[in-house]
C-alpha cells in the first residue's frame, strides 16, 4: 500500500472497543480492539539491537500489524543475528540491517522507531528521527544529560511526534493504582519520597587498554560521545558503558529513572528541584579483589546519596552497588512517608501500604512491560500525545534528577570527607529526611562490606542551588558547564532545544 494512504491510515485509526483504561486493560483486549485493517502494516525500525533491543522486539511484535523492517546497530554481527532472529518471528520477512540509522529514516514507509542504544545515542537518534517524521519510542533514561532531554521536549513539541519513554512503571496497573491511592489521601500527607537502586554490581574489571570487537564501527557507536581512538578503557565494550560517565550515568542513572519516576509522580511533581547535594563514591572493588591498588575502569559512583529540596518536598536517592539488606521491604523501589502511615513499591508490579502502626492497609498488584507499548501504539493510531503515560517531557524530567544528583557528585569527586565532616555539612541542607540517620546506615553499610573509609573516604559534593524555571545552576558556571556536553562532533553534535 502507497505511503500516502498509510499516513492516512495512521492518523485516522481508532480503537475500536475496548480503550486503554490507564493500562489496567489486558494487552490482549487492547490488540483485539485496536481497528487496524487487516492489510495495513506498520513499519517499525529497531535501533540498538542488543539486550534491550530483544525486549523491544518482543513486546512490539505482539502489537497488531507491527512488522519490522529495518534493525540499526553498530555492530554488525549483533544486528544481522537479531534480523535472522525477527525472520523466523515473521514469518520468513527479514529487516534490512543498516549501520546508520538514517538510511532506515530516509524510507517513508518506516513509521514508529525504537531505541534500545547506549545512554550517549538517546537523544541523537529520537531527535534525528522525529525530525524525518517518525513516532519515537526510547528507553530509560531520556537522556545522558540534561540539555539532550530538553532538545527532546522541544523536537517532538516543534514536529509533533508521538513520543514515549521506557519507563514501563508508568502503564503498569500496580503502580497507576498505588499513585491514585496516594493522591486520594490513603496515607494522608506526603510530602517526603526515597528512591532506593540497591543492585549488585561487581567490578567491570581493571582500568586499561581493551580492543574494539572487529564487529563494531566504533566511531558510530560513539555518536554524540568524544571519540576516544579505536581503544577501550574497559573491558566489554558492551553494557558496561553503563558505568562510564562519557557513555552512561551509572546505576543512580540506569536502574534509577525508573524509581526517580514513580517517586516524582507520587509526590505530583512536574518540574526540578531548588537544589541537589550528593555523597558517595565508587568503593569496595580493592577489598573484593583484596588488591588495595586496584583500579576498577568504570568512573561512576557505585554508592550514593542525593538529596533533593524542592521547598515544600523532599526526595532522597540512595543507590548501592555493594551488597546490602533491603530496606522495609524494598531493595529497588521508592517508599513514600505520609502523616498516616507509608507506601513501599518493591517491584515493578507491587507495593504495600502501611497505617502508622504498621498494619498492612492496602497492597497493588500487577504489572507488564506489554502495557507500555500498547499505550504507545494506542497514542500512535489516535495521534493524540495526551494518551501517553511516559510522554518525553516526564521521561526528561526523571532522567534529569539523576543528571542533577551526578553533577553534584563529579563536582565533589576530589573532595574527600570523613563522615563526620559529611554529618556537619547535612545539618545544614534542607529536607525532610533524618540526614545524619541515612549518612550512618551509608556509611554501616560501607564497612560491611570491608570498604576501609580512612583509605578511600566518601566524596562530598557541594550544596547546588538550582533555577527549575531557567533550568540553570545559581552562581555555579562549573555545574552549568556540566548541563550539556563541553565536547561535541560535527557530525553528531545533539541541537540545542532552539535549533532542533
Amino acid at each position: 500500500m502507497k505511503n500516502t494512504s498509510r499516513r492516512d491510515f495512521l492518523r485516522t485509526s481508532l480503537f475500536a472497543g475496548a480503550a486503554c483504561a490507564g493500562g489496567a486493560v489486558s494487552p490482549e483486549v487492547l490488540i483485539a480492539a485496536n481497528g487496524v485493517s487487516a492489510n495495513e502494516k506498520i513499519c517499525l525500525a529497531i535501533v540498538g539491537a542488543g539486550g534491550r533491543g530483544g525486549n523491544h522486539i518482543q513486546g512490539f511484535l505482539k502489537q497488531p500489524n507491527v512488522v519490522i523492517t529495518y534493525v540499526s546497530d553498530a555492530d554488525n554481527r549483533t544486528g544481522e543475528s537479531r534480523c535472522e532472529q525477527i525472520a523466523k518471528k515473521q514469518n520468513g520477512t527479514k529487516p534490512k540491517f543498516v549501520l546508520d540509522m538514517r538510511d532506515a529514516f530516509a524510507d517513508k514507509s518506516v513509521d514508529i522507531v525504537a531505541g534500545a542504544t547506549p545512554n550517549h545515542w538517546h537523544a541523537l537518534q529520537a531527535i534525528w528521527a522525529m525530525q524525518a517524521g517518525k513516532d519515537v519510542y526510547v528507553e530509560k533514561p531520556a537522556s545522558q544529560n540534561i540539555a539532550e532531554g530538553m532538545a527532546m521536549v522541544a523536537a517532538a513539541k516543534k514536529y509533533g511526534r508521538i513520543c514515549q519513554v521506557g519507563t514501563q512503571c508508568r502503564s503498569n496497573p500496580a503502580q497507576r493504582e498505588t499513585v491514585k491511592f496516594l493522591e486520594e489521601g490513603g496515607i494522608g500527607d506526603v510530602r517526603f519520597a526515597r528512591g532506593l537502586c540497591y543492585k549488585r554490581r561487581k567490578s567491570i574489571g581493571a582500568l586499561g587498554d581493551y580492543p574494539i570487537p572487529e564487529s563494531v564501527d566504533f566511531n558510530f557507536w560513539s555518536g554524540a560521545a568524544p571519540y576516544t581512538v579505536p581503544k577501550l578503557t574497559r573491558k566489554n565494550l558492551h553494557y558496561d558503558w553503563h558505568w562510564q560517565r562519557l557513555y552512561g550515568n551509572g546505576d543512580s542513572g540506569n536502574q534509577g529513572p525508573h524509581q526517580f519516576d514513580i517517586a516524582r509522580w507520587g509526590l505530583g511533581l512536574m518540574r526540578l528541584p531548588n537544589s541537589v547535594i550528593t555523597y558517595g563514591g565508587r568503593l569496595g572493588y580493592q577489598a573484593e579483589r583484596k588488591d588495595p591498588n586496584y583500579v576498577d575502569a568504570g568512573d561512576t559512583a557505585n554508592t550514593e546519596v542525593s538529596i533533593f529540596d524542592f521547598g515544600d518536598k523532599t526526595m532522597v536517592f540512595e543507590t548501592r552497588g555493594l551488597e546490602t539488606p533491603d530496606l522495609d521491604g524494598a531493595k529497588i523501589g521508592v517508599i513514600f512517608y505520609g502523616s498516616e502511615g507509608k507506601v513501599v513499591q518493591d517491584s515493578y508490579g507491587h507495593s504495600t501500604a502501611y497505617d502508622k502502626s504498621g498494619k498492612v492497609i492496602r497492597e497493588f498488584v500487577g504489572g507488564h512491560d506489554d502495557f507500555h507499548y500498547a499505550n504507545f501504539m494506542e497514542a500512535v493510531l489516535k495521534r493524540d500525545p495526551s494518551i501517553l503515560n511516559a510522554p518525553i517531557l516526564d521521561g526528561h524530567l526523571s532522567a534529569a534528577l539523576a543528571h542533577l544528583g551526578n553533577i553534584s557528585y563529579y563536582l565533589g569527586e576530589k573532595n574527600r570527607c570523613s563522615a563526620a565532616e559529611i554529618e556537619k555539612v547535612l545539618k545544614d541542607v534542607p529536607s525532610r529526611d533524618d540526614n545524619a540517620q541515612t549518612l550512618a546506615r551509608t556509611v554501616e553499610h560501607l564497612k560491611a562490606n570491608d570498604v576501609d573509609l580512612a583509605a578511600t573516604p566518601l566524596s562530598l559534593g557541594p550544596m547546588l542551588k538550582f533555577d527549575p524555571e531557567k533550568v540553570r545552576f545559581v552562581d555555579n558556571e562549573a555545574a552549568n558547564a556540566m548541563i550539556g556536553r563541553s565536547e561535541t562532533r560535527a557530525d553528531f553534535a545533539v541541537p540545542k532545544p532552539e535549533n532542533v
